[in-house]
Order: C-alpha cells, then sequence, then structure tokens
C-alpha cells in the first residue's frame, strides 16, 4: 500500500525520468541495476535514488541491485502508466491536434476519446480516429464515456470559461496547457504545462549565459 501523501513532488517528478531509464535497460534485455547505475545515467545521486524507491517499497539487493522487470512494473503501476485515464480536449488547433494525434501518450495511459472546438473546418472531422465535436455538444450531452480528465488547449482569453464548463461535466483533473491560471475547487486536479513559460526560462537563462560570455 502506497502513502501517496507523504510523496514529496520534486520526488514524483523523478520517478519518470527512472522509468524511461528503465526501459531502455528493459528494451537491451538487462536484468538488474543498481542505484549507481542508474544515478550515473540520469545524473540524480544515488542515494537520492534509494530514498524515491524506497516511498514506494521498493529496495535493492545487496551487491545485486534491481530487478529491472519488477521496478519497471512497479514504477509505471505507481505512476498510473499501466493503468488508461480518458480524457477529453477542448481547443483542437495545432497544439490540440497534436496531442490527439500523438500515439506516444497512450502508452503512458492517456487514452484522448474526444476532440471539442468551435472551428467549423475541424468540428465533425476526425484526427487519428478520435472525434471533434462542437463543442455546445459537451454543453448539452456532457462527457463521454468514462472521461474524468479534460486538456485545455484553448486561447488564454477563454480559458477559465473551458475550465468551468469542463468542471461542470464532471471533469475531475484539468490539464492545463495555456498561461492562464486558471481558478476551482479544491477538489479538482489541475496541472498546468504552460510551453510558454518554459520558453521564457529557457530564453532568459540563455541570455544570462550569453552575458557572462560576452
Amino acid at each position: 500500500m502506497y502513502n501517496r501523501e507523504a510523496l514529496p513532488e520534486p520526488t514524483l517528478r523523478r520517478l519518470p525520468w527512472y522509468l524511461a531509464y528503465i526501459d531502455m535497460l528493459s528494451a537491451d534485455h538487462v536484468e538488474y541495476v543498481s542505484s549507481t547505475s542508474i544515478a550515473k545515467a540520469i545524473n540524480v545521486d544515488a542515494s537520492q535514488i534509494a530514498k524515491d524507491l524506497s516511498y514506494l517499497n521498493i529496495r535493492g539487493k545487496t551487491r545485486i541491485g534491481y530487478e529491472v522487470a519488477e521496478l519497471r512494473q512497479e514504477l509505471r503501476f505507481f505512476l498510473g502508466f499501466a493503468s488508461r485515464h480518458d480524457a477529453i480536449i477542448v481547443g483542437v488547433g495545432s497544439l490540440g491536434g497534436a496531442l490527439i494525434a500523438d500515439s506516444g501518450l497512450s502508452r503512458y495511459g492517456l487514452n484522448i476519446v474526444a476532440g471539442y472546438d468551435t472551428n467549423p473546418a475541424v468540428v465533425g472531422k476526425e484526427i487519428s480516429g478520435v472525434p471533434v465535436y462542437d463543442v455546445s455538444r459537451l454543453e448539452s450531452e456532457g462527457c463521454p464515456q468514462e472521461a474524468e480528465i479534460g486538456i485545455i488547449t484553448v486561447p488564454p482569453v477563454v480559458a477559465q470559461e473551458c475550465a468551468d464548463l469542463l468542471v461542470a461535466v464532471g471533469i475531475r483533473a484539468l490539464w492545463n496547457f495555456t498561461p492562464y491560471r486558471i481558478r476551482t475547487a479544491a477538489d479538482i486536479v489541475v496541472q498546468n504545462t504552460s510551453i510558454y513559460a518554459h520558453l521564457a526560462v529557457m530564453y532568459n537563462r540563455l541570455e544570462v549565459k550569453n552575458d557572462m560570455q560576452g
């Protein structure tokens, strides 16, 4: 039994790094790996890796390390990648359409079942087998199937309106790709992923390095 409430967020953010490396080892048919080897590969201290994995009740064996197959299975299960999570997406522009077409997301458990937009150019069409409806259908019929995640890829000016609609139709978690900080009830999970914010940080750090070298 996992104590998820005790898990620090930095640890949760590192776990997918470990899984990515373990996936590579699994593909190469490696059977065991030490925390030291993982540390060298992803530049995280070995003691930190051991501590992070202890939250999942995973401990390596002396002089052998972790069993790759078991570690991979436990990480995928704990991170939710081994289960299917149905989602809908509002805003089927260039970014929204790309997310729907990204088959790689399904390997991590995300199953986009429908898209919604107001643009007649995309409404009524399919992207990689996923139907795109007019957003009015979401208002009148609610969420399709068992969707519990709403992905927001709309212009910032309508981000809050979109979030309110998704919550109203029963969505329990919002993945917000806009730079607008949406406000919602405390029992709704919100994950902000602003590409623009990451670009700003990268540009700023690049300028600092340029100034230091100049």
